[in-house]
């Protein structure tokens, strides 16, 4: 099982990876072994996560979210569908308009 998560810095950003242990995770990024980003913005806490069978949908998944607006992601982390939706349409949308 591998594991997509976002977290929360302490300076308010979001930091997007991917694990297959959620606690040792946000605990290496706590102790400032969890990569320089977070290491810089301690202490770290993981406030979204999904499971996924394999390494390559969770690399997708990754990829996905970090391609996403804040308030995209925002939306995934508060449990906002009805928010989430209305984003992605926007994009949608707009990308529609510029063709």
């Amino acid at each position: 099982m591998f594991f997509v998560y976002l977290a929360r810095c302490a300076d308010g950003t979001i930091y997007i990876g991917h694990t297959r242990n959620l606690n040792t995770r946000e605990d290496a990024h706590n102790s400032g072994r969890g990569g320089s980003y977070t290491a810089a913005r301690r202490p770290v806490k993981i406030v979204h996560s999904e499971s996924y069978e394999s390494l390559e949908q969770a690399h997708k998944r990754e990829r996905q979210l970090k391609r996403w607006t804040t308030l995209k992601k925002e939306a995934l982390i508060s449990g906002d569908l009805k928010q989430l939706k209305t984003l992605s349409q926007s994009r949608q949308k707009r990308k529609r308009s510029r063709s």
